[in-house]
């Protein structure tokens, strides 16, 4: 059995990275859990509690300073629910070891959002119909920049399909999908990075919500774990939140793209050893 002070030194570590790039504490916690000898499926439902955590600790501090979209997160967030439901279901009635090749097989799509790195937000953004419609402009001032950036987003529509995938895999396999949802953001919203890592850790508390509701139904839910994962957690990303914009987007995605290639490494080698 894992001991305390290392679900509580994992679940610090996996918050803290969590907060900063966006990808919700249990990428981390959930590989590192399997390797501990804890089963998938419970380390996959300990993880959304780990999530739920990641969320309130820096969404909080985020919305404050003005770094989280809540509006286009509201909207995002009808459609992950969703997913997250069906995708935890899913994750019920489906063999184990397949769930290792599907970890690592969705992390790949994090690979959608390495496009140029930029401190400032696409400039040349033309709005469709649904996206004035509903409003999706905003603004956040930048500590790094030292001024206030204005931007705007689009193609609401396809991101709400995007975002349904998104809850899918997050219920499925714990992680909070933040790598794709931070791919969607930027990539056919136009979100400025920034914003876009503030506004998915507001989004997967609710979706990790939804889908912990059928784990705990199930049974695979282990409240003695998830409780001290969600303390260690909500430090963790209550300081990631206070770095995350003192930092250059350059060095948040190089924290991104380690994270991504270390859990993928991981995740396919324990689906090979069964």
């Amino acid at each position: 059995m894992v001991g305390l002070a290392e679900v509580l030194a994992i679940s610090f570590l996996a918050g803290l990275i969590g907060s900063i790039t966006g990808l919700g504490g249990a990428s981390i916690t959930t590989p590192l859990l399997t390797l501990m000898g804890i089963p998938i499926k419970n380390a996959i439902a300990a993880g959304l509690i780990t999530i739920i955590a990641t969320s309130s600790g820096s969404a909080a501090s985020y919305v404050r300073r003005g770094l989280s979209d809540v509006k286009a997160a509201m909207y995002l967030e009808m459609f992950t629910i969703v997913g997250a439901i069906i995708g935890a279901t899913i994750t019920l009635y489906i063999a184990p070891r397949l769930l290792y090749f599907f970890f690592a097989a969705f992390l790949l799509t994090s690979f959608l959002g390495m496009r140029r790195i930029t401190d400032m937000p696409p400039s040349d953004v033309e709005q469709d119909k649904a996206a004035r419609w509903l409003g999706l402009t905003g603004s956040y001032y930048d500590e790094r920049l030292g001024r206030e950036v204005s931007y705007r987003l689009t193609k609401p529509i396809l991101a709400g399909g995007g975002m349904l995938v998104a809850g899918i895999a997050a219920g499925m396999l714990g992680i909070g999908a933040g790598a794709f949802k931070v791919s969607i953001h930027e990539l056919i919203l136009k979100m400025p990075p920034k914003v876009s890592s503030a506004t998915s850790s507001f989004i997967i508390g609710m979706t990790a919500l939804a889908g912990a509701s059928v784990y705990f139904d199930s049974g695979l839910l282990y409240l003695s774990l998830a409780a001290p994962m969600s303390i260690g957690t909500t430090v963790g990303a209550v300081l990631g939140s206070r770095i995350l914009n003192k930092l250059s987007n350059k060095t948040t995605r190089i924290i991104f793209l380690a994270v991504i290639l270390y859990i993928m490494a991981h995740m396919i080698v324990g689906g090979v050893m069964g």
